[in-house]
């Protein structure tokens, strides 16, 4: 049995291109850290939609404003959000620098797995070749 389509037929970007030394993208672990609480990591989901005030993330995780402040407040401080004042509401956004890292960081990963799988193709297709030669 031969799995098709296992084979990559994509062009590279730039950035593979240039990321082919082996060098990996830096990659902060402070914004995994933060993003291990499981309410932080619903807090980012949440704001992927669009900013929201604390008072709406709370109310959206069932959390009490505290609690929610206090992770805002770890997102802030690993860079993950941008807070800004409009009166008496503090507004907060994702920043989409971390997020661009950590996707450049995993690139190098599918990279690797393209290069596994373009392996397993071949070794299906000759094991295909040797059943028809017997």
């Amino acid at each position: 049995m031969v799995i098709k389509g296992l084979r990559s037929r994509r062009t590279l970007s730039i950035n593979e291109v240039n990321d082919m030394s082996g060098n990996s993208p830096d990659m902060d672990t402070t914004m995994l850290s933060a993003l291990a609480e499981p309410n932080r990591k619903r807090i980012v989901e949440l704001l992927r939609d669009g900013p929201l005030t604390v008072g709406e993330i709370a109310d959206r995780l069932e959390i009490r404003q505290p609690q929610a402040s206090k992770h805002l407040k770890v997102l802030s401080e690993s860079g993950i959000v941008d807070v800004h004042a409009e009166a008496n509401r503090r507004i907060y956004k994702l920043r989409p620098a971390p997020f661009q890292a950590l996707d450049s960081w995993l690139q190098s990963f599918r990279r690797i797995m393209e290069e596994r799988f373009d392996k397993l193709d071949d070794y299906l297709l000759e094991l295909q070749n040797k059943e028809k030669n017997q």
